[in-house]
């Protein structure tokens, strides 16, 4: 069995997207649609940056979903192949969820690239700039990260926004809780403590204003069922059920992104292969979160797809 994945932010670059769309039509048609849908140039932002536009929460959400739908799309009408026959499950890294729904079609590519737009602009005002952050634990486990985020909060939030793989959590809050988390992680026995570039603290409860915009926005663009189940981020179990998924998605704004347990959820229902669209940053959270054999491929480059096609 085969599941379809969709990184999430921070897999953005400048250039991201170029060769495929100077190979292909159908990748250019992804771009020019998304541009349209947007009314705004962010597949040249893509292709040329600045690289301070392009990271914006509210262009990168969006450019990512175009990079990864676009990678599908190639491979669909050049390889003469559906989602629908060669996937059985789809799931994405926080943004990357609507990417998976999108592929789905659950969302038509339109509205899902308004949607983004939406979804960034709204996590970007929830938080005035410098009163939150997030963190990367490498070499903590989900129970020790919990520990260490509940003893630095210290009547601030501080909590795990995403549980990547067996060796990386993010942490997410107040700024203050967040560098005592980092100063502190020696005391746990983690490796180490990281600062993340990001504009806000995701996928924490400081980000209720921006679950409220989302369910306004949803409330007005619902989703239609999956072609396949969607494993969401905050249950991580499969569904297929449209208003199930709405309301999920606004729970995930404020709600823990449950990747590794994700990886394990479809590991059970039989999945051993996973395909990577458009980056390749999820595939070796696969890797290290699988309990048993698993072949994971990531799809960039018209000779990604082409590869991939011989095999399927």
């Amino acid at each position: 069995m085969r599941a379809f994945i969709f990184p999430g932010q921070g897999s953005q670059s400048v250039g991201m997207g170029r060769a495929l769309a100077d190979a292909s039509s159908h990748a250019r048609e992804v771009f020019q649609e998304v541009d349209d849908a947007l009314g705004q140039k962010l597949f040249r932002l893509m292709s040329e940056g600045p690289e301070d536009q392009l990271t914006l929460t509210e262009n990168a959400q969006p450019a990512i979903m175009a990079n990864a739908i676009a990678t599908l799309r190639v491979l669909e009408k050049e390889g003469g192949v559906t989602l629908a026959a060669k996937a059985d499950y789809v799931a994405g890294h926080s943004l990357g969820e609507y990417s998976a729904l999108c592929a789905a079609g659950a969302f038509d590519l339109a509205t899902a690239a308004r949607l983004l737009k939406t979804r960034g602009q709204a996590m970007q005002a929830a938080v005035p700039v410098g009163v939150g952050a997030m963190a990367a634990l490498l070499g903590a486990d989900i129970e020790t990260a919990q520990r260490l985020a509940d003893a630095a909060a210290e009547g601030e939030i501080c909590t795990v926004a995403n549980d990547n793989d067996p060796l990386q959590v993010v942490i997410s809050g107040h700024k203050g809780a967040v560098e005592r988390a980092v100063a502190l992680v020696k005391d746990y026995g983690i490796k180490r403590g990281v600062l993340l570039p990001v504009s806000a603290p995701f996928h924490c409860p400081l980000m209720q204003p921006a679950a409220d915009a989302m369910a306004e926005a949803l409330g007005a663009n619902p989703p239609a069922a999956p072609l396949v189940p969607v494993v969401a981020n905050v249950t991580a179990s499969p569904v297929s059920d449209a208003d199930t998924i709405r309301d999920l998605l606004v729970q995930q704004v404020t709600g823990r992104v449950r990747w590794r347990e994700s990886v394990g959820a479809m590991e059970d229902v039989g999945v051993t292969h996973f395909v990577e669209f458009g980056g390749k940053v999820l595939s070796p959270m696969v890797k290290r979160s699988a309990s048993g054999e698993v072949e994971t491929v990531s799809l960039i480059s018209m000779d990604d797809i082409e590869a991939l096609l011989k095999t399927l």
